[in-house]
């Protein structure tokens, strides 16, 4: 009965990604940034596409299949991650040998170093390191050489899926929530912190100069773009790591009030680099969001939550408020 179940739920995750990536495809074609990769945009689009997958599918109740494809060699099937590289650069000129061997070895580098049958629940100095290195690897755009700069939500989706294999597959990290099918209690509890924060947001920003109203009626076609591209590209990965993962691992060492604490100022400082210099309003803004995202997930330990409050704070952000 429990494989039947896994079964279909594998189904019906496989038929509604492909139906986004239709979506997607037919929606974004004609964008800039597609007539500006030109040639290039079917295999970016393969790359994300497959850089999408292990999120989409993970999350939405296919975890167990996905596990059980790497039970026989859990650091070897880390390899698989870098499939998107290849797809993208394979036979033209933007391969390049040191971009191969860096995607291939990182995830499995990283793999092992977190496959130990002695890691407990609690937080432990590898877990630090892991989550400091795959900050560091983005930060300091140590994957440029892999995906263009025109492109950096690729590496940012790498990075993402590194981190939910090592440490929800290899690690076994519970508690995570990460699942993408909101319960009609997880969209109560997204939309009401958003509710919560809206106010300090709008007064706040409005004092520091961060924000300015615009008011505009918006095409349908802009708003769905938006929800789509805040959903997929900002708020899944980054809830996954600073709630399903880092704020999750805090509380097993400093409870749950200063686990949510740090984790949004660590989430607010991530913001620091929006601008030409140290972007004090970003990060200030970013940090309170931050509080609000961690009470979403915590509420029910339920990522979907999260990624609500996120998604809707940021979509407002980017029609009225930029």
């Amino acid at each position: 009965m429990a494989t039947g179940l896994s079964r279909l739920r594998l189904i019906i995750a496989v038929a509604l990604y492909a139906l986004l990536l239709v979506g997607l495809w037919f929606g974004f074609r004609h964008s800039e940034l597609a007539l500006f990769l030109d040639g290039e945009f079917p295999r970016a689009f393969a790359s994300f596409a497959l850089l999408l997958a292990p999120l989409w599918f993970f999350g939405l109740g296919a975890g167990e299949s996905l596990k059980a494809l790497a039970t026989q060699g859990k650091i070897g099937a880390a390899a698989l991650l870098s499939f998107p590289y290849f797809a993208f650069a394979a036979g033209t000129p933007l391969f390049s040998w040191r971009a191969a061997v860096i995607v291939i070895a990182f995830p499995m580098l990283m793999a092992a170093f977190l496959e130990l049958p002695t890691l407990t629940r609690q937080m432990m100095w590898r877990d630090v390191a892991a989550l400091v290195i795959i900050a560091a690897t983005y930060y300091l755009k140590l994957l440029q050489s892999a995906w263009p700069p025109e492109l950096p939500f690729l590496p940012k989706l790498f990075l993402a899926d590194i981190a939910l294999y090592c440490f929800l597959v290899i690690r076994g990290l519970e508690g995570a929530g990460y699942l993408l099918i909101p319960t009609p209690s997880a969209i109560k509890v997204g939309l009401r912190e958003w509710a919560f924060f809206l106010p300090i947001a709008v007064a706040l920003g409005e004092v520091t100069g961060f924000i300015h109203f615009h008011a505009t009626v918006p095409r349908i076609s802009q708003v769905i773009g938006d929800i789509l591209l805040t959903f997929l590209l900002i708020a899944i990965p980054e809830e996954l790591l600073f709630r399903a993962i880092l704020q999750n691992l805090l509380e097993t060492r400093i409870g749950r009030t200063a686990a949510l604490l740090v984790a949004a100022v660590l989430f607010g400082l991530s913001h620091f680099n929006h601008g030409t210099g140290f972007n004090w309003r970003y990060v200030l803004l970013a940090s309170i969001a931050g509080i609000f995202y961690g009470r979403a997930w915590r509420a029910e330990r339920q990522i979907s939550a999260s990624i609500m409050t996120h998604t809707v704070v940021d979509v407002m952000w980017s029609l009225w408020f930029r």
